[in-house]
C-alpha cells in the first residue's frame, strides 16, 4: 500500500499484521460466503484475537486501544479481502460507538468489555420501512412504565440482528418533538417481543447479513436507556460521524484491491502479441482509477486526522464518505471493463467487487444526504 503521511510505525505493524490475517483466512472464504450468502460472524473468533472487535473502544473498556488510524487502515485491509466481513464490522461497531459515546460508565462498563472481546456481537437499529433518510421521523414508539419502557414498531436493514447479544435502539419517547423526542435504549436480542426476520436477499456483502426487527410490546429496564430522554438523536449523528469513516474504509479496500487486479490484468494480458498495459487506452483507465483513489484517500485522511485530534469532523467525514463511495464505483466498474469478458464471470472477484461498492452510496447515510449535509455546513 502507499505509505501515507500521520501513519506511525505501530499504526502500520497492526495493519499489516490485519492485512496478513485476512489474506489467508478472510480472502479465501470470500466466494464462498457470497455466492452460499452465508454470515460473515464466521470471522468474529479470530478478528477477536486480533483485537479488531474492539478497535473502536479505549482500554478502560476492554478495547485494543488502538488510534483511529490503526483501525481505518484495518478496515481497509479486511475490505480488501472481504467487504462484506468489513460490513458486518462496521455494525458492530456501530452499536459499540452509541453505548460509548452515549452511555454512562455503568453501561460501558456491562456492555463494551464482552463485546470488544468478540463475546457478544453489537447491532445498531436505527432505519425503519419508512424512514431510511429521516431518522429523526421515526415511528417505533418507547413508552415509560415505571421501571421501564415498552417499545413497539419496526426496524428495517439492521445488520448482525440475528447473532447480535444487544442491538441499540433509536425510538420516540415524545411523539411530538422530532429529533428532540428520540431516546437509545440498548435492547438483549433475546429480550420477549422482539422477533428477527429471515435475512434480505441482498445484491451485494451477501454475508454481511441485514434483517427486519419487529418490537412488539418490548420491556427493556429504563436503565438501559443511553443518556437523557430526547438525547437519542445526537447520539445516533455522533455514531455516524465515525461509521462514515469506516464506510470510506471499506471503500477504499474494495477499490485498491479491483485496482491491484486491473494492474495485473494489464501487466499480463497480451493482444496481438503485446501486454495491455501498453496500449494508452488502458494506461490512461489506470491512471483515471489511481487518481480517484488517492483523492478519496486524501479526503479520508483528512476527516481522520481531525477525529484524533477530537475536533469536529461531521463536514470532513461526510465528503470523505460522499468521495469515497463514487469512487469506488468507477473504479471497480473500470476495472471489470478492462477485463472485458473475463471480468463479467464469476470466476472472477471483480463483478462482487461492482455489487459490494453499490451499497455504499446508500447506507449510513445516501450520497444525496451527504450532498445536504455538506451544504448545511458551507452555507452556514
Amino acid at each position: 500500500m502507499t505509505p501515507r503521511l500521520g501513519v506511525t510505525q505501530d499504526d502500520q505493524a497492526l495493519a499489516d499484521a490485519v492485512a496478513r490475517y485476512a489474506a489467508e483466512a478472510i480472502a479465501p472464504e470470500a466466494r464462498a460466503i457470497d455466492e452460499e450468502e452465508r454470515s460473515a460472524t464466521c470471522h468474529v473468533p479470530g478478528l477477536a484475537a486480533l483485537g479488531v472487535m474492539g478497535m473502536n473502544l479505549p482500554e478502560r473498556w476492554g478495547g485494543a486501544g488502538v488510534s483511529p488510524t490503526a483501525m481505518l487502515l484495518s478496515l481497509v485491509e479486511i475490505s480488501r479481502a472481504c467487504a462484506a466481513t468489513s460490513s458486518m464490522i462496521g455494525a458492530h461497531y456501530l452499536g459499540t460507538d452509541a453505548v460509548l459515546l452515549g452511555g454512562d460508565d455503568a453501561q460501558r462498563a456491562h456492555w463494551l468489555p464482552r463485546a470488544a472481546s468478540g463475546e457478544w456481537l453489537a447491532g445498531f437499529a436505527l432505519t425503519e420501512p419508512r424512514g431510511g433518510s429521516h431518522p429523526a421521523d421515526l415511528r417505533t414508539r418507547a413508552v415509560r412504565e415505571g421501571n421501564h419502557y415498552v417499545i413497539d414498531g419496526v426496524k428495517h436493514f439492521i445488520s448482525n440482528a440475528a447473532e447480535a447479544r444487544f442491538l441499540v435502539v433509536f425510538a420516540k419517547t415524545d411523539a411530538d418533538a422530532g429529533a428532540r423526542g428520540v431516546s437509545a435504549f440498548v435492547v438483549e436480542r433475546d429480550s420477549p417481543g422482539l422477533t428477527v426476520s429471515s435475512p434480505e436477499k441482498l445484491m451485494g456483502i451477501r454475508g454481511g447479513h441485514a434483517f427486519e426487527v419487529a418490537f412488539e410490546s418490548v420491556r427493556v429496564p429504563a436503565a438501559n436507556r443511553l443518556g437523557a430522554e430526547g438525547s437519542g438523536f445526537r447520539t445516533a449523528m455522533k455514531v455516524l460521524d465515525n461509521s462514515r469513516l469506516d464506510v470510506a474504509a471499506t471503500a477504499l479496500g474494495i477499490a485498491e484491491a479491483a485496482l491491484a487486479a486491473a494492474l495485473a490484468w494489464a501487466r499480463e494480458r497480451r493482444i496481438a502479441g503485446e501486454p495491455l498495459a501498453e496500449r494508452q487506452g488502458i494506461q490512461w483507465m489506470l491512471a483515471d482509477m489511481k487518481l480517484r483513489l488517492e483523492a478519496s484517500w486524501g479526503l479520508t485522511m483528512q476527516a481522520l486526522a481531525l477525529r484524533t485530534a477530537a475536533q469536529p469532523f461531521t463536514l470532513q467525514s461526510a465528503m470523505a464518505k460522499l468521495h469515497a463511495s463514487e469512487m469506488v464505483a468507477f473504479v471497480a466498474d473500470t476495472a471489470l471493463q478492462i477485463h472485458g469478458g473475463y471480468g463479467f464471470t464469476r470466476e472472477m472477484p471483480l463483478e462482487r467487487y461492482v455489487r459490494d461498492a453499490r451499497i455504499l452510496r446508500i447506507y449510513e447515510g445516501s450520497s444525496e444526504i451527504q450532498r445536504n449535509i455538506i451544504a448545511r455546513i458551507v452555507l452556514g
